[in-house]
């Protein structure tokens, strides 16, 4: 089903990409109020990362269901409802005066902004031509960067006006009104309804599950998002209060221009990757050099001097959407009908990594005493960092093993 240009933008691309948009800001803010949650809440490391990292355990727990939804309810239906649950855990949130408060608060949050790149994903193949589709995916993404980029100057600028509390307070009417938008201004489909039986649904998502192709690339793709969601979304804050030694209003501009990297790396990166499959190069050795280049930034910031923080830390944002990348190369590998099965197959496994890092990179840094001005220790830092980027660098030595076994057992695919 597709319609005009200026219909499809108005009615279909924005009230979706402003669903992905709340989504990346609730995803990061953390990094910018992690200082007044520990004065606050009177949070441990630890419990600081096991808050934040609520949203990617809830996240990651619907991914499975989220599609049969989406088959079954359609994008416009699915996405609104579960919105609902997001600006009721902002709400929650913003009112919570206790950790568990903040958990329930942060796992709908997670829960209610689950569908909001799915969702947009599968209306675009409804609403758009096949050839717009990489286009508008790109722009898609680049919306979920400009939420990480109100996440930190804006909202430390909103901080000067109120606290934590009415920041989440104002974000949560901003869902509802996003859901309100999604419903009554996304256009119904008849697509809902027309598709497999969960039975076959199922299969199909065995049928990933189970073969080697998904999983030569699974766990680097995996394992270097991970990274990126669990430093961006919390821990880059910290780091560079505490390791770079800047102030509240310098973490947050600094964390702006990783912002402005990541947007544009989604466009770049992507495009990059389409021309060079023009000349032969597949894609997924396009987002296999990007994700190498990411881990060298990330040994640059561990090794480097301190002082090369507004070089590296924007090259990390940039070279960090690389893994994204590999999403559709990994779903070219299997017929079209599974390629909504592989996304999530992914997103699965992305979203429980990053729960997990992010916790553990807490439980780690927790390890050395905290200081007398509040600070964590470096070398907690650095060594929970540094175990990070071992797992990615194994993760792609698996990689490339694979690749071999495969290709000596006559299953070698050019993605």
């Amino acid at each position: 089903m597709k319609a005009s240009g200026l219909f499809v933008i108005t009615r279909v691309f924005l009230p979706f990409g402003a669903g992905y948009f709340l989504s990346y800001l609730y995803r990061v803010v953390n990094a910018i109020i992690a200082p007044d949650l520990i004065a606050d809440i009177t949070l441990s490391p630890s419990e600081l990362g096991f808050l934040t990292s609520t949203y990617f355990i809830s996240f990651a727990s619907f991914q499975l269901p989220l599609g049969v939804l989406l088959d079954r309810f359609g994008p416009r239906r699915t996405e609104a409802v579960l919105l609902l649950f997001a600006g009721t855990g902002a709400f929650i949130f913003s009112r919570a005066d206790s950790l568990l408060g903040l958990i329930v608060g942060r796992s709908l949050i997670g829960f209610g902004v689950s569908a909001c790149l799915m969702a947009s994903f599968k209306a675009y193949t409804i609403w758009f031509p096949r050839e717009k589709w990489p286009m508008v995916n790109g722009f898609q993404m680049a919306c979920g960067g400009l939420g990480a980029l109100a996440a930190t100057s804006p909202v430390q600028a909103a901080l000067g006006y109120t606290d934590w509390r009415g920041v989440f307070l104002i974000l949560a009417g901003l869902t509802f009104l996003a859901a309100t938008i999604v419903y009554f201004v996304v256009p119904e489909t008849d697509n809902g309804g027309r598709s497999e039986t969960l039975v076959h649904q199922l299969g199909g998502i065995r049928q990933v599950f189970s073969s080697i192709l998904f999983w030569q690339a699974a766990p680097l793709v995996t394992m270097s998002q991970a990274a990126l969601l669990s430093i961006i979304g919390l821990w880059s804050g910290p780091w560079l209060r505490d390791v770079v030694r800047l102030d509240r209003v310098e973490v947050a501009a600094t964390l702006f221009w990783v912002a402005v990297a990541m947007i544009a790396g989604f466009i770049v990166l992507g495009s990059v990757a389409v021309r060079l499959k023009r000349v032969g190069i597949p894609v997924m050795i396009t987002s296999v050099a990007g994700m190498m280049t990411f881990m060298g930034m990330q040994l640059v910031i561990l090794l480097g001097p301190a002082q090369w923080y507004m070089v590296v830390w924007p090259l990390f944002g940039f070279f960090g959407t690389s893994g994204i990348i590999a999403y559709s190369a990994l779903s070219q590998t299997f017929p079209v009908h599974l390629s909504g099965r592989v996304t999530t197959a992914v997103n699965l496994l992305v979203f429980i990594a990053a729960f997990t890092a992010q916790w553990a990179i807490g439980v780690i840094i927790g390890m050395w005493p905290v200081g007398m001005d509040g600070s964590y220790a470096v070398m907690g830092y650095k060594t929970a960092h540094g175990i990070m980027l071992a797992i990615q660098v194994i993760s792609l030595l698996w990689f490339f093993l694979a690749r071999v076994v495969i290709r000596d057992g006559g299953k070698t695919r050019n993605y």
